[in-house]
């Protein structure tokens, strides 16, 4: 499933091209490029549950709490986001990519993903996917994007 949100990022939104709004005639396409039929709806699932995630109560209660609160892990999330994304996560709370509004979707996002095995690549790449989607974020993304794109040797000062 994660390839395919990868293919249709790459394609499609990160691109900038016309994104396909007819799920069949993407189905069909992502049929051709190899892909199957059930992961393709998963895909397709995890982006609509994504675009949903703006629009609900959670979500619009965190905005108007403030950024006041300290993340506590659960043991499904620590078993799929190890020390080190949890780390990234705080940093780019630290550096005001993230706020906990985002951070939140981006954990959501990653626990719906069908996958036992999560790299922090993935992990930037699910932190992309969800500042892309999320209005007023552009600031935001294109930090991200600059981070990943232009990540330095070492350890981050």
């Amino acid at each position: 499933m994660f390839d395919i949100l990868m293919y249709l990022f790459e394609n499609y939104i990160h691109s900038e091209a016309e994104v396909m709004v007819d799920h069949d005639i993407l189905t069909d396409e992502l049929t051709r490029a190899g892909f199957h039929q059930d992961e393709i709806y998963k895909a397709l699932n995890w982006l609509e549950k994504l675009a949903a995630l703006q629009d609900s109560d959670t979500y619009s209660y965190l905005t108007r709490v403030g950024n006041q609160s300290f993340r506590i892990y659960t043991e499904d999330e620590m078993q799929l986001l190890d020390t080190e994304s949890r780390g990234f996560i705080l940093f780019l709370e630290q550096v005001n990519v993230l706020d906990f509004t985002t951070r939140e979707m981006v954990i959501d996002r990653v626990m719906e993903l069908d996958t036992s095995h999560f790299s922090m690549d993935d992990l930037k790449w699910v932190i992309l996917m969800v500042l892309f989607n999320v209005p007023g974020q552009e600031s935001a993304y294109s930090q991200m994007e600059d981070l990943i794109f232009d990540e330095q040797e070492g350890p981050l000062h």
